[in-house]
């Protein structure tokens, strides 16, 4: 994690951290976020804001279990703001992306399938900051998974300086060409400020699954992710 913060985003923390808490429906929320901290200095004050409204709110975090990038600023800061927290990561990946001591609970699986299951199977939400083809793909399962009916959690974009407006239009435009139900297209819940996506996921109500076949989850058995229905959609 870098410690070069700039004058803002420390502001930006103490201003957050002097709010009163404020009580949520969700226990533990899943980021997928960069291991990159990417060039927008926007992207790091947004992980910092997201990671502050999880400790307002009294919300632990589950992760990829990287030190670096926003993974490293969203982990450390929900860490030492005393909100538990949890990294699921491959093994394969260890010394990738983590350098240094870790921070709070570090969960080692054998694979990139079971990294996703356990981190799906931990968290009540998901949020995705910005980030690149990881980022991406982990975003779109946990849609997908929505889609089927595997699960009922919110799934929220962090839209911070527009970077995820293309992929938005993208959805919209397979909407308009019949590839995604327009009631699918509800599962995504955007908003350009960690504030207003909290807020959002907290008034969240699935309506997409009457209108979507439901998979039957001895297939995603069968596709190597290793939890039952039950234990995602806890």
């Amino acid at each position: 994690m870098e410690n070069d913060q700039n004058p803002e985003m420390l502001a930006s923390m103490m201003m957050m951290k002097k709010l009163s808490g404020s009580s949520s429906r969700f226990k533990r929320i899943c980021v997928f976020c960069g291991s990159s901290a990417g060039k927008n200095p926007s992207f790091r004050v947004a992980a910092l804001q997201l990671a502050n409204q999880l400790i307002e709110r009294k919300i632990d975090l589950v992760y990829g279990g990287g030190s670096i990038g926003l993974m490293g600023m969203v982990s450390q800061a929900v860490y030492n703001g005393g909100r538990h927290v949890l990294g699921v990561i491959p093994k394969t990946l260890m010394r990738k992306e983590i350098t240094g001591e870790t921070v709070g609970e570090v969960r080692v699986v054998s694979g990139m399938h079971q990294r996703k299951a356990e981190m799906a199977r931990q968290a009540d939400a998901f949020i995705a900051l910005p980030g690149g083809y990881g980022t991406l793909e982990e975003l779109l399962e946990v849609i997908t998974w929505a889609q089927l009916g595997i699960h009922d959690k919110p799934v929220g974009l962090l839209n911070v300086d527009g970077y995820y407006n293309s992929l938005l239009s993208f959805i919209d435009k397979a909407v308009d060409e019949g590839f995604i139900a327009p009631a699918a297209r509800t599962i995504i819940v955007s908003a350009p400020t960690a504030q207003e996506l909290m807020s959002k996921l907290q008034d969240y109500v699935p309506n997409h699954h009457d209108e979507t076949p439901k998979l039957r989850w001895e297939k995603e058995q069968q596709l190597g992710y290793g939890t039952t229905k039950s234990e995602i959609s806890r």
